[in-house]
């Protein structure tokens, strides 16, 4: 039969250890979590902060539920622009410095939107080899020359930019904290080649926005660097607690998105809760640095154990810490191993990462305990050496 074939892909899927399914998570999304039934400990969620279950967001989504009903009817462009999407959108320029900001329904569909907009046909947009899979949608979607150089490598960069006409629009596109290796990108010197020859930057700040910087602005205010860049993108969902994401840059920038970007015009735009809740994430990240101090503890404090135990986890220094096992299939054994064990640090494969490079991402969170961190490193001991186990045979 015709559908025989997605069978047989299944089929591949599951021999290449490629295969996925969606487990079954109950209650709140913080420090530990019920999975298919079992309390585990949560080292791999996005919540950074712990903001998710703050009860000031929670009070916030209550209060816009009872003024503005649940749902936003429309797309911004018609009758869905609400007092709560332009209140956001000032909130979030404040925190970048920037003239202005536009709410996207998501970071994916901000990335796709932002490049399909600003570059087109006779265009070049060059893009960092680990960028997101959004970024790398999105740079198709442009139908612009796109130029792939290696992960972090300037000279490379420079290549391209030689390569690239001179009358060509041009745009360099990077993740300033790398979703999967928890790296950051060399964005100073980005930005200098980017002006020696004529290009524009546009970041990615989704891993970065509350995390980095002065009252969690990101890398690019860590750097300094916000007047020499035209597009800082960062999203609401992973250490504000939220969802949703900005783009944050001039207020032509704003101007053009609102007029071209086809996933900003044609979609129902956010409902109040989720705008009352970015709100009030934003204020909490200014109010409770505390969170960021205590994040950066436990992230010392989970690395060094790790390290004690001879894993290597890389060039992080930051919340994302990946730990690189190679083979998909022994990748996702090894996540078996800590969930039997109590501890939720799912596989990472293809093609999210490239071939052979499958690892833990272990991610951590600021109202992560003393205890949960011991409790985390006495199971990736004992999960070591089953392993070590198996290998023998």
């Amino acid at each position: 039969m015709a559908g025989n074939f997605i069978e047989e892909e299944l089929k591949r899927l599951k021999e290449q250890g490629l295969y996925r399914k969606l487990r079954h998570v109950e209650g709140e999304q913080g420090p530990t979590l019920q999975v298919d039934g079992q309390e585990v400990i949560n080292l791999c969620s996005n919540n950074y902060l712990g903001l998710a279950n703050h009860p000031v967001m929670r009070q916030a989504a209550k209060e816009a539920i009872d003024r503005y009903g649940c749902g936003s009817g429309a797309s911004r462009l018609i009758s869905g622009n609400m007092t709560l999407h332009e209140e956001l959108e000032d909130k979030s320029a404040g925190l970048k410095g920037t003239e202005a900001a536009l709410v996207f329904n998501s970071g994916y569909h901000a990335n796709i939107g932002i490049l399909s907009s600003l570059i087109g046909e006779g265009g070049v947009i060059l893009s960092d080899s680990f960028n997101h899979a959004s970024i790398v949608d999105g740079c198709r979607l442009a139908r612009a020359t796109v130029v792939v150089y290696p992960h972090c490598d300037l000279e490379r960069l420079e290549e391209g930019l030689k390569k690239a006409p001179a009358a060509a629009r041009k745009l360099i596109v990077t993740e300033t904290l790398f979703s999967m290796d928890g790296d950051e990108a060399p964005l100073a010197e980005i930005v200098n080649l980017a002006e020696r020859y004529g290009a524009m930057v546009m970041v990615d700040e989704a891993h970065a926005t509350g995390v980095c910087g002065p009252n969690g602005a990101g890398v690019v205010a860590k750097l300094g660097l916000g007047d020499r860049i035209l597009v800082q993108m960062g999203t609401l969902g992973k250490a504000l607690g939220a969802f949703g994401a900005y783009v944050a840059g001039p207020r032509e920038l704003r101007e053009i998105l609102i007029n071209r970007s086809r996933s900003f015009i044609y979609t129902t735009s956010l409902p109040p809760a989720v705008m009352a809740m970015a709100i009030a994430a934003v204020d909490l990240v200014y109010k409770e640095p505390q969170r960021r101090l205590a994040l950066w503890h436990n992230c010392r404090a989970l690395r060094d154990g790790l390290r004690s135990l001879a894993y290597s986890l890389g060039e992080s220094q930051s919340q994302i810490q990946p730990l690189i096992i190679g083979d998909a299939q022994k990748c996702m054994a090894f996540s078996e191993q800590l969930l039997q064990r109590g501890v939720f640090a799912h596989g990472i494969r293809p093609p999210t990462v490239p071939p052979g490079t499958s690892r833990l991402r272990i991610t951590l969170m600021a109202t992560h305990t003393h205890e949960h961190l011991h409790r985390a490193l006495k199971a990736f001991e004992e999960a070591k050496v089953e392993m070590r186990m198996e290998d023998r045979g």
